[in-house]
């Protein structure tokens, strides 16, 4: 697997979790999995690390080289693509909200790194690619590799997990990523005179796949396809495998940073862990009895905070506390700062990632909303499940696929009118405790473990690269 991310060594989001999780479920299976991400400066090591490969020749650019690094986790092996040029510096795609200007050769050294990994330390008949940043992997493999032994019957698959973030960069890269001129068309990598990562790994990968069947689905849509809605169709069929959580780290049964344990068959702990988010955003005690709606997220239009600001003044109105975690664009930022301003009584606020924290909401959370603009796939409405916080969400995407009638509750119209009508038909269902009980049970009682998305992957696997 490639990826510009994994749980625990860097993180920004899901796709990390995904990276840290999914290959130890598919090493349960009997699979051989090793994984390579960069060796950013902020990389975190639980385990010590080797020197697996020193000095390999990247012929890109003005040419670099790079030495590998090795470790394990979960079984699992790690590699660790070491350049300095590229990777030792503050931040993991950027730094004070604007993208280093040279992504494109950060991550083309990434894919061919990768493949050098293949070549020398991990002979693999598989290999796969996540998002735009390890999308140029199956481009060099066809186009460097073509008449190398080692590569002869390796496939590849690339696993969309956000078709809004493409990796588009202007013309002049196409020589600096040693890019042939006339791959440069409309079927190819880019839209007219743009390199595109993300559309060349489509174009030269043996399969694609995303994240959820709805996304599947949506993304050959015009409305959620940002422009490759024909070139996917042209090149599916698009496999839509939903993510998976680690229970282990996401369960009320054992999680070591809420107030007091719980399960579905003893929930008298999730008022303790609701008096204790309640103190620890500042909200009044009294408020223990009135449903506490949260929100976890990064602070994007996409995860549908323009709709919640038109219906916020009248959600508020409401008998229910808010607390939000997140952080992103600074005018949701001011939002909900202003929110918290407005109505210090109901609504706590704070900007910024705290992972304990998240834990700590989603235990003590009566409510969760996910307004989502489009959802490829979403994870937070799955810890929600496991904590029997009840999901408010957009029938988009994995929200849709994961949330039914009996766990949660689901608006389609992308209007602040039909979200607020999804929470005040929670809230009325809120009042009756017995009936509320029994929504939360069956909202811990589903599966969404990495064991049946793995066995998912694990059958693509097998027709990708039989034997």
């Amino acid at each position: 697997m490639v990826a510009s991310e994994a749980t625990p060594f860097a993180k920004t989001g899901g796709l990390a979790d995904v990276l840290g999780a999914l290959p130890a479920a598919l090493q349960e299976r009997g699979e051989r999995v090793a994984v390579v991400i960069p060796a950013y400066r902020e990389n975190r090591y639980p385990q010590p690390t080797r020197e697996a490969y020193r000095d390999l020749f990247i012929p890109i650019g003005t040419g670099y080289r790079v030495d590998i690094l090795e470790t394990t986790d979960h079984d699992v092996t790690y590699y660790f693509v070491r350049c300095p040029a590229l990777y030792d510096r503050d931040g993991i795609y950027g730094a004070a909200g604007i993208d280093f200007p040279d992504n494109h050769l950060r991550f083309a050294v990434l894919s061919l790194a990768a493949l050098g990994v293949a070549r020398h330390l991990f002979p693999a008949d598989l290999l796969h690619l996540h998002d735009w940043q390890a999308a140029l992997a199956p481009v060099y493999l066809r186009e460097y590799f073509r008449g190398d032994p080692t590569f002869r019957r390796v496939k590849s698959l690339l696993t969309i997990h956000n078709l809004g973030y493409q990796g588009i960069f202007g013309p002049k890269v196409a020589s600096e990523l040693g890019l042939d001129p006339r791959w440069i068309t409309p079927e190819q990598p880019g839209f007219p005179g743009d390199v595109n990562f993300l559309k060349a790994g489509i174009a030269w990968s043996d399969a694609i796949s995303t994240v959820s069947k709805g996304y599947a689905r949506e993304i050959q849509t015009p409305e959620y396809g940002f422009g490759l809605d024909r070139f996917l169709r042209k090149h599916g069929p698009i496999m839509g495998i939903v993510n998976g959580v680690d229970y282990t780290q996401w369960s009320p049964e054992h999680d070591p940073h809420i107030a007091r344990n719980y399960s579905a068959t003893d929930l008298s702990g999730k008022r303790a862990c609701k008096r204790a988010i309640l103190a620890e955003y500042g909200l009044p005690h009294d408020n223990l009895d009135r449903p506490l709606a949260a929100i976890v997220s990064r602070f994007a239009s996409q995860k549908g905070f323009d709709i919640l600001a038109d219906a916020a003044p009248r959600l508020l109105q409401e008998d229910l506390d808010l607390v939000v975690l997140g952080s992103g664009d600074p005018v949701y930022e001011k939002m909900f700062h202003a929110l918290a301003r407005a109505y210090p009584d109901q609504v706590g606020v704070q900007v910024g990632y705290d992972d304990p924290l998240s834990h700590r909401i989603e235990a003590g959370g009566d409510i969760f909303l996910m307004p989502s603009q489009y959802e490829p796939c979403g994870l937070n409405q799955i810890y929600s499940l496991k904590y029997g916080t009840v999901p408010v969400v957009r029938a988009t995407g994995g929200l849709d696929d994961t949330i039914d009638k009996d766990t949660g509750f689901k608006f389609r119209d992308y209007s602040g009118d039909a979200l607020l009508e999804s929470v005040r038909l929670a809230l009325k269902a809120f009042q009756n405790k017995e009936q509320w009980a029994r929504r939360m049970k069956r909202c811990m009682e589903k599966d969404f473990s990495w064991n049946a998305s793995a066995g998912e992957y694990v059958e693509l696997y097998r027709r990708l690269a039989p034997g």
